[in-house]
């Protein structure tokens, strides 16, 4: 079951979920829309063949930093990048959260996750997301510009091993800044 607004603000209230620097602005009737971060990665399509899944993608990307608000990035068609949430959220044992586009971004052609809107129950963190534009023309992105938007659900029953225990190989526990794919880690013989 999704949760309201009223039951997103009993939710922060019981601290089962975590918005760092909630704004009642952004609340909507059921999602919370989250800020896009000042972090990017792009791939350096000029000096790589090709991507190995078994290597380390940070071997084949470059990090953007933007330095302020008035700095914009631009995705350009049929472009791929990843960039980071302004916005720390996550959730405890009894809930999971989906990040999901805008639809006022989405009419422009802007994707914001290419598969992985999904954060398990126990973790927290500012999300990478997965850039892409599917229009024919550049798209700016600034940042703190409303970029996605979370909805929370709640579960019938607690995780037993939330994300992050130890058994699981949590890869992106509270992640902090733009991270790229740690596929490689599946490689590594244990």
């Amino acid at each position: 079951m999704y949760l309201s607004d009223v039951d997103i603000k009993q939710a922060l209230k019981d601290k089962e979920i975590v918005i760092k620097d909630f704004d009642e602005s952004r609340l909507q009737p059921a999602s919370y829309d989250i800020l896009l971060g000042f972090e990017f990665m792009v791939f350096q399509r000029h000096t790589q063949a090709v991507i190995d899944p078994k290597k380390p993608a940070e071997l084949y990307m470059e990090k953007i930093i933007l330095k302020s608000e008035a700095d914009c990035f631009i995705l350009h068609p049929n472009e791929f990048a990843l960039a980071v949430t302004y916005d720390y959220f996550g959730v405890g044992p009894k809930y999971c959260c989906n990040i999901m586009g805008k639809s006022s971004l989405a009419r422009l052609g802007l994707i914001i996750h290419t598969t992985a809107g999904f954060v398990d129950p126990g973790n927290q963190l500012n999300a990478t997301l997965e850039l892409y534009n599917t229009n024919s023309m550049p798209i700016k992105l600034y940042p703190k510009m409303r970029i996605a938007q979370i909805a929370f659900c709640a579960l019938k029953s607690p995780a037993a091993k939330p994300y992050g225990h130890a058994s699981l190989g949590s890869k992106y526990f509270k992640s902090k800044g733009v991270e790229a794919s740690r596929m490689s880690d599946n490689f590594v013989e244990k």
